[in-house]
Parts: structure tokens; sequence; C-alpha cells
């Protein structure tokens, strides 16, 4: 695979995709939208991608936020397509049928918070600093961070972080619900991958099920049981289904396919 602004490469069946313009700490811009959005189109192809891991290129961040000098003479019209764009390329990543887990290495500040939360869930060096500051610079989120901050860490702490623009360190978004565990820098990818491997060894299809589930709750909580039910009840009709099953009454370890 080939990007301008990416680097991608393929570990173990986990395609880690690496935001990379470490020159302007990896801040979203149109082209790294696009991107992303073409990246994930093939990881919703391609089956020998099992799993996703998003990171940014350096130590100094993951992403520091949208690059401003592509705002300053939007039209409200042109700012909203932008969002809606930026909601569009986020809500694919978060309804990815495969895994997707954000390694936050630095700077995850406005787009980049908000990139994160769109992973279905976060591992962060013990230097990452997570914040929505546009307030500070007289607008605000627009990549659907004030619904999936809201949904993370609840509605008082959305609101104190978003209208106030403060920053928190990662043990702080950990205590928040934020962020799911805190490593040493040289630690990230490790604990994502072995995380990820973990994945590996269940049916592909009963993930996807789950991830979908899952998302289904913030939709409609009681759509969201009927999406379950429904999600469920279609893994019984899977050759994995019936292979896991057997595997469990025959006391072995079960082979998955995907199918």
């Amino acid at each position: 695979m080939s990007f301008q602004t990416l680097f991608t490469k393929m570990e173990d069946h986990t395609l880690i995709i690496t935001i990379n313009r470490p020159e302007k700490l990896n801040a979203l811009n149109s082209q790294v939208m696009a991107d992303l959005d073409a990246v994930f189109d093939r990881v919703y192809k391609f089956p020998e991608i099992r799993s996703v891991v998003l990171t940014g290129a350096g130590l100094k961040s993951f992403v520091a936020g949208a690059d401003i000098k592509e705002f300053e003479s939007l039209t409200k019209e042109q700012a909203i397509a932008v969002a809606q764009k930026g909601q569009a390329v986020f809500s694919k990543i978060e309804k990815s049928p495969k895994p997707v887990i954000a390694c936050v290495n630095g700077f995850a500040l406005g787009g980049g918070c908000e990139l994160a939360m769109s992973c279905h869930f976060v591992i962060a060096s013990e230097s990452a600093v997570f914040g929505q500051p546009e307030v500070n610079i007289g607008i605000m989120v627009g990549y659907g961070g004030s619904q999936r901050l809201t949904q993370r860490v609840g509605k008082g702490r959305a609101m104190e972080l978003i209208i106030t623009g403060k920053t928190i360190n990662a043990t702080q978004a950990m205590n928040y619900g934020l962020v799911n565990y805190v490593v040493p820098q040289t630690e990230l990818l490790d604990k994502a991958l072995s995380i990820l491997r973990v994945s590996h060894e269940k049916a592909p299809l009963a993930i996807a099920g789950s991830i979908k589930a899952i998302n289904a709750v913030w939709d409609d909580q009681a759509h969201g049981y009927e999406v379950e039910a429904q999600c469920f009840g279609d893994c019984f009709v899977t050759k994995d289904a019936a292979e896991g099953i057997q595997a469990f009454m025959e006391k072995r370890t079960p082979h998955f396919t995907g199918h």
C-alpha cells in the first residue's frame, strides 16, 4: 500500500498505519483524511487484514490536531462540509468490522483526540496528552468529539474538557475512561499487538458482529439490543460457530477461517 501521508505495514495479520507528518506533529489535513478514508476501504475489503493499529510518526505526537492553515478562509458551508467529511471518515474507522487500536504516542489534541476516540479503544504512552482545545481559537469540535467524548467520559467531564479546552495526561485519561492502558513508550506497539493476537484466535464474523452491536448502543439502546440479537443469530449460521462449538465439546483449540 502506498499513500502520501501514511506508512503502512503488515505484522501478523495486523495492519499498522502510521500518520507520517512529523514536521507538522502529524496534523490532519485534507490529504491525511483522504488517505485514511482510502486505507480503511482496504481494511474492510481484504480478509488477510484481521486488525489495525493506528499511530503517529515520531515520539512527540499521535496527531496534534487539524492543520489550521486549511481553516483560514472557510465559509460556513465549506466548514460544514469539512466537518461532515471528517465525521464520515472517523465513522468508517469506528464501524470497522475488524478491531482498531489507537496507539497514542504523544499529543492527541483536537482532531487527534477525535481520531483516537473513533478507534475501538486506546493505548497511551506515559507521555501522551489528550484534549479538545478548539475553543482556544474560537472554533469547536467538529469531527465527532462532542458525541464520542461524552460517550466515553460522561457529560460532566466532556463539558469541562470541551468548554475549557484544557488538556489531561495519560493517567488522567485512563481514570476518566478515555484510555484502556498506559505503558512506557517503548512498549506501546507490543501491548497493542499482544491484545490483537488474542483477538486473531477468535471468529472474525463474531468479532465483527460484536463491534456492530456495541456501536449500536450509542445509536438507540433499544435498537442496540435488537442489533445484538440479530448479530448473535447471524453467528450461528457460520462455519466458524460450528467449528467453535465442536472444538469446545472436543476440548481442543478451534481453527477459525472467517466463514
